[in-house]
């Protein structure tokens, strides 16, 4: 018995990469669901745009009445960014119309209430006679659920670990493993999602021809956390299988 509970240091340093790379993971993913810019609109001129406007941009972007097509035109007028839970636009701090183009900009945001995540999607953005947008809608949705569940899915898999500690045993390890690997699936569908989301909108409205739109360094984390997970899964269930073969095969030959 005390054999089968000793590790060879492979097994060890199997373990070890494995809790490294979740933790990172989990850092990336918990970095890219808190910050704001997962997809970039960059504009030729936003601060004569908003002067030309006043505020009416900024008031219409952050009204409760705000739909889609409102707060989707002020982004790609006023270098807006986008995140899973905020939208931002940059502005003058004083946008009376005398203010000149080089005036000092700030850039101001708005969150997504809970209702806005699960709100419908229509067929013609703003139009609410145009039908529900069945495809954009469910996007919608998962893009915000995902990420939480493959977090959810890292920790559960951490507190096995844990207990695969406190008992000197492997075999939890697998779950782990397995639970690591779904945790991947969900990281790698919310990508699908968010990327497919931005496609299927900007053929709905499309960019004008003086913005530029490119996806952002916090969808780039959550692009590096997926196989990150993927590693750590297949670290964790490694060390688990090969470590019972290796104890089978030890007690066999003793029994023999």
């Amino acid at each position: 018995s005390q054999e089968g509970a000793m590790m060879d240091n492979r097994f060890a340093t199997a373990l070890v990469i494995a809790c490294v790379l979740s933790l990172i993971s989990t850092i990336y993913m918990a970095a890219s669901i808190g910050t704001d810019f997962w997809y970039e609109y960059h504009t030729l001129s936003p601060a004569e745009n908003v002067s030309e406007a006043g505020r009416s941009i900024w008031e219409e972007f952050v009204s409760k009445d705000a739909d889609e097509k409102t707060y989707t035109d002020a982004l790609f007028r006023c270098n807006g960014t986008v995140g899973l839970w905020r939208r931002c636009i940059t502005v003058p701090k004083n946008s009376h119309w005398y203010s000149p183009p080089e005036t000092d900009m700030t850039t101001n945001c708005i969150s997504f209430s809970l209702s806005d995540q699960f709100v419908e999607k229509y067929i013609e953005p703003g139009n609410h006679n145009s039908g529900t947008d069945l495809n954009r809608t469910y996007l919608w949705r998962l893009q915000f659920l995902l990420p939480f569940v493959s977090i959810g899915l890292m920790c559960f898999g951490a507190l096995i670990g844990l207990c695969a500690c406190a008992c000197r045993s492997l075999y939890p390890a697998i779950a782990t493993g397995v639970l690591h690997f779904l945790a991947g699936l969900c990281t790698l569908g919310l990508v699908g999602c968010y990327v497919a989301g931005i496609e299927l909108l900007h053929r709905k409205l499309p960019l004008p021809e003086d913005v530029r739109g490119e996806f952002g360094w916090s969808f780039c984390l959550a692009c590096v956390s997926a196989p990150l997970q993927f590693m750590a899964a297949a670290l964790f269930i490694w060390a688990a299988r090969t470590n019972r073969k290796e104890f089978t095969l030890l007690k066999a030959y003793r029994v023999a």
